[in-house]
């Protein structure tokens, strides 16, 4: 049914989500983000499903934004690049939103909208090896949509120490950072995974709904005047030179004009 997921649900009502781009790394495209908000809203309407672990196909979680699908954007008009932004933004809070535990299993890399992703989540864990880092502005451009998600996730003081730099960190930093509520063996992950999952199978559906509803309430404000405006942030960003420059240097494999003497 979807061209870049696949979900599987097991007789306990465990959903698996697994973005299946491999050959991309899961990167994010159109259709994936298209793809990702259709699931959330089937998966949340599922009376079947209890919990959904979130997880990426392949060597990687997630690479971020396709490359191809950001480059189109800065050939698009105006008004489409605000419509593409608003895939973005809406998949993200599909999946925030989502009245089910949503547990992230992460392997590989998870950059970007990676972060992004896993900071949805309810809980993430991350393999040892794990590589995460917000590689925005290495492209000219910055963490606009999945901002208010990991801003929330993390806090404003750690987040500082990693949203502007595109540094990458591994696994430990990423528990530190909180991220990550665990990181553990590549061997371990399934393991790790189902003891978050096993203790929603002894609650009430509709109580750990209005719980996670809850706590989202209580916490950082993310509601349309929020998302609004890191959609315009992230258009803004599209139409400047170093983001064309930027993206331009990737597809070149060459160092952009911007980057400085190490």
């Amino acid at each position: 049914m979807f061209e870049t997921l696949s979900i599987a649900t097991d007789d306990r009502g465990v959903a698996t989500l697994m973005l299946n781009r491999p050959e991309k790394h899961n990167a994010m495209s159109g259709q994936m983000l298209a793809d990702l908000t259709l699931a959330a809203a089937e998966l949340a309407q599922d009376d079947a499903v209890r919990v959904v672990v979130l997880t990426g196909a392949g060597k990687s979680f997630c690479a971020g934004g396709d490359l191809g699908w950001m480059q189109a954007q800065m050939a698009a008009d105006r008004d489409t690049r605000f419509t593409e932004a608003r895939k973005l933004a809406e998949m993200l809070q599909a999946l925030n939103t989502l009245p089910k535990p949503l547990i992230g299993a992460l392997q590989g890399n998870a950059f970007g909208g990676g972060v992004g992703l896993a900071s949805v989540c309810d809980v993430a864990i991350g393999v040892e090896s794990l590589k995460m880092g917000l590689t925005e502005t290495r492209l000219g451009l910055i963490p606009a949509t999945i901002g208010p998600y990991v801003i929330a996730r993390m806090g404003e003081a750690r987040a500082r120490r990693v949203f502007m730099s595109a540094r990458l960190f591994g696994a430990a930093e990423a528990v530190e950072l909180g991220l990550l509520a665990h990181a553990v063996p590549e061997d371990a992950l399934s393991e790790a995974v189902e003891a978050e999952v096993a203790p929603y199978l002894s609650c009430a559906p509709g109580a750990v709904a209005s719980a996670k509803a809850l706590a989202r309430s209580l916490g950082p404000r993310i509601d349309d005047a929020v998302i609004d405006a890191t959609i315009k942030l992230l258009v803004a960003r599209w139409e400047t030179a170093e983001a064309q420059e930027g993206i331009a240097a990737f597809f070149d494999r060459r160092p952009a004009a911007f980057v400085g003497k190490s």
